[in-house]
């Protein structure tokens, strides 16, 4: 059902603002083929009769304020000529998807194209880049984009209150009318192309946040997800803006909502229960909002790097080569860097103060220190910009004057476009990293300096490093960004207090070097498991007659189960796994094709126990800290948990919590120490969880030892020690006796698992295979994952696991009471 507001922004939408024109030649609604289109034309205000035939491949159609393109015309001839942005995080998210579906892009260019122009522009960007642009009118853009977007979402959202007319622009109805008429022009582009029964729309951040509404209008099952890209202040700065309604009903009108943090999420739920009335709750884990008979779910996305892209940049000869040209330059001085836009938020100005009084306390690191600071071209042409660029230059020209000299200059400034291969040659030049915003989203570039500090073989050879030497990075970070809990090694700073971000600085570039070590290893390790993963509403559910036709068509099969949440529901008392479950594992484990393991993080005793009955049964206990390929065999021992002399520091720490929080309690692994909570009070639970977690982090930081926050648990374990490295290590046995897989499943529902999702894909890609094997990489649940299935939950992991035992033996008996209700699911 639409939202209420629809009413009123059509209105708005189509008021005598500005005279908008169409733009010329409609583009065709259906794209049944890549290359093939289809004739159908126009639109109605409901699809309900919609006869609109499926398209052959999944699509998602992804709706931005502006395409991932670049556009130049051409010095000779005069046209239009266009290249891919390949530093676009909207192109980067197509790498998270499947190959096999289709993506197409709905947005602005960041040209002005003239009327008679966009036509042919239109037809040759959605033939060549599978782009489809909306020409917004000159006048209509920058009161839209330059107008309500800059200079009124974007300062409300960074906290910043128009209190006077010196510092923000006060609301102006005009703008907010180009926002909704802008916004009605995207949704009209969209409903062009879409197919409704079949496309996934994600639309993404706050220029189009009522962009849902009219799309519910137009087609009211339409699939639409919605992603923010910036912080969602508190419900006490929200409510201060007065069209603060009927933007939360547009965002309303989404299926899915996501936010960078938990802390975003819970101010918008904040703002949809004080100023519109709704309950919100958590439904198997997912929290919903019930809204015009809808339950809209709100998710948690953090988005992560694109890794393979930044290590192709680290390997090309213009980067090594930008490395040697940085390192003799400041001849052995150390580098702090800083890549931030030119805007109010990114505290600039407050790290270069910062500096100054480094230099100022610390004469001896005069001459041996240099803050870059590599400025992006500001998003915005507000006065506040130029405020800010002005406050920089004058503080930067302050401190090279009185601590600079002939040879060296304290603080350099990059003010100018820098390619790709340049900024990574910085990021892995510079001894520390500052992000000192006082207030931002999920700021990414924490992430791609400790990928860049990493390296790669290729450049380590290319100037001159041992390929196996340490790797090291420091962070400082302000408290205020949203990767900020997530990098559990950097100096976490308050960027207003001068003196605390001056003696960050000094600390991180003063820290010994196997500290720093330590702390770059915990956030790589964050980094590779936080890469892109799809953000698409749901994942395809794993069809059971699609896997057993992969299963009767391979004869050299590995298979690996998470045990709880996937072959025993979470939530059941009863712990041990059911006769069913041992039957089915039985049959599969007597197929000779088959090399099947549970690898969970429960304690080997228990496992041995619960399944004494299964003769064959792999099981890599305690994240695989404890391994043995079968009943018989003797478990071997990860040799990464050598060193585990932190327990005597951690157990004292959760035995207080555990008294401060009534129904918590500790279980006591060989390897680990567990605290649980899930039967203390969800919320206190929940707040000394987070509590306990931040605590331990901190005691841990030189410590071998990772913590980790699971679903009602914090676990503390051996560094190293992961599922990742169980799938890798049977994977590998079996390449290396000769026998590769040709089919590889592996189900699992939690965090430890997605480990088991990336380590299967890199293996067997890395060893020269004979035959690239089918994998079946699968969640419980539907939540963002690296894995490309999901199943409901554990009913449906053992309905599909007998599946596979049918196909292994056709008929057998001690199955035969399943069978009725097997095909019934089929």
């Amino acid at each position: 059902m639409p939202s209420r507001s629809c009413a009123n922004l059509l209105d708005l939408a189509a008021g005598d603002l500005l005279d908008i024109p169409h733009t010329p030649g409609a583009l065709p609604r259906v794209m049944t083929v890549p290359g093939v289109i289809s004739d159908l034309d126009g639109y109605g205000s409901n699809d309900e009769d919609s006869e609109v035939s499926s398209s052959l491949r999944e699509r998602k159609i992804i709706v931005a304020n502006m395409l991932p393109l670049h556009a130049k015309r051409d010095t000779e001839n005069a046209k239009w000529c266009f290249s891919l942005d390949e530093d676009s995080i909207l192109l980067q998210l197509k790498d998270g998807f499947s190959s096999e579906i289709e993506v197409i892009y709905v947005g602005s260019l960041k040209v002005e194209v003239d009327a008679s122009e966009q036509e042919e522009v239109a037809e040759k960007l959605l033939t060549d880049f599978n782009c489809v642009p909306t020409f917004l009118p000159h006048e209509l853009q920058k009161r839209f984009y330059l107008g309500f977007c800059k200079q009124q979402l974007w300062p409300l959202f960074h906290y910043m209150l128009p209190v006077c007319p010196d510092h923000g622009d006060r609301f102006d109805r005009l703008l907010w009318r180009a926002y909704v008429s802008a916004n009605k022009i995207f949704a009209d582009k969209v409903m062009e192309i879409i197919n409704p029964e079949d496309d996934y729309v994600w639309v993404h951040d706050y220029h189009l946040m009522v962009l849902p509404t009219f799309l519910r209008k137009q087609c009211n099952r339409v699939k639409l997800g919605f992603f923010l890209h910036s912080p969602f202040p508190s419900s006490e700065i929200y409510r201060t803006l007065p069209v603060r309604n009927e933007i939360l009903r547009g965002l309303l009108n989404s299926d899915l909502i996501g936010f960078h943090t938990f802390d975003y999420a819970r101010h918008f739920l904040s703002c949809c229960s004080r100023m519109l009335g709704l309950d919100y709750e958590s439904k198997r884990g997912h929290i919903g909002v019930d809204y015009s008979g809808r339950t809209i779910f709100i998710k948690i996305l953090p988005v992560g790097v694109h890794m393979g892209q930044l290590e192709s940049v680290l390997n090309l000869s213009a980067t090594s080569a930008k490395v040697k040209e940085i390192q003799e330059a400041f001849n052995g001085r150390k580098l702090i860097l800083g890549v931030d836009d030119m805007d109010i938020f990114k505290g600039i100005s407050l790290k270069l103060l910062a500096v100054e009084q480094l230099l100022q306390q610390h004469q001896d690191l005069q001459e041996k220190i240099v803050l870059v600071q590599i400025v992006n071209p500001a998003r915005g042409f507000g006065k506040d910009v130029q405020e800010a660029k002005n406050e920089t230059y004058s503080i930067a020209q302050r401190i090279n004057d009185v601590y600079g000299s002939q040879n060296y200059q304290p603080v350099i400034l990059i003010d100018r476009p820098v390619p790709r291969f340049e900024k990574s040659a910085y990021y892995a030049v510079a001894e520390c990293c500052i992000v000192n915003a006082v207030r931002d989203g999920m700021n990414l570039v924490p992430y791609k300096y400790i990928v860049c500090r990493q390296g790669t073989p290729k450049l380590d050879v290319a100037v001159g490093r041992k390929t196996d030497s340490p790797k090291t990075s420091m962070l400082v970070v302000s408290e205020f960004i949203g990767c900020s809990p997530s990098l559990s090694g950097a100096i976490r700073v308050n960027p207003w207090d001068i003196d605390a971000v001056a003696d960050a600085l000094n600390l991180a570039i003063t820290m010994c070097d196997s500290e720093k070590q330590l702390r770059h290893e915990k956030h790589y390790r964050y980094a590779l498991g936080s890469e892109f993963f799809s953000l698409s509403p749901g994942f395809r559910k794993l069809s059971i007659d699609h896997i057993v036709s992969a299963y009767k068509r391979t004869n050299r099969r590995a298979i690996f189960l998470d045990y709880d949440g996937t072959v025993v529901p979470q939530v059941s008392i009863v712990k041990t796994p059911s006769p069913e479950v041992i039957s089915v594992l039985n049959t599969l484990c007597s197929d000779p094709k088959n090399t099947v393991f549970i690898v969970s993080g429960r304690g080997k005793d228990s496992l041995s126990e619960w399944f004494s009955s299964c003769q064959s049964l792999g099981i890599a206990a305690e994240h695989g800290y404890f391994l043995r390929w079968s009943r018989n065999s003797d478990w071997e021992t990860s040799h990464l948990g050598a060193d585990l002399d932190w327990i005597k520091i951690v157990e004292p720490i959760m035995r207080s919590y555990t008294e401060a929080t009534d129904g918590s309690n500790i279980e006591v692994k060989e390897s680990a120490l567990v605290w649980h909570h899930q039967d203390a009070d969800p919320d206190f639970g929940s707040c000394q969880a987070k509590e306990l977690m931040g605590h331990l982090e901190s005691v841990l930081a030189n410590e071998p030892a990772v913590v980790n926050r699971g679903q009602n648990i914090v676990e503390v374990k051996p560094q190293g020690v992961s599922k990742g490295l169980v799938a890798e290590k049977v994977l590998s046995t079996k390449v290396e006796s000769g026998d590769p897989p040709d089919f590889v499943m592996c189900i699992g529902d939690d965090r430890s698992d997605e480990d088991m999702f990336e380590s299967i894909l890199r293996t067997v890609s890395s060893p020269p295979l004979p035959v690239a094997p089918e994998i079946f990489a699968c969640t419980v649940g539907r939540k963002p994952s690296k894995a490309k299935y999901y199943l409901d939950d554990a009913a449906d992991v053992v309905k599909l696991l007998q599946g596979l035992a049918t196909a292994s033996d056709p008929k057998p008996r001690h199955l035969a009471h399943f069978q009725v209700s097997f095909e019934s699911t089929l």
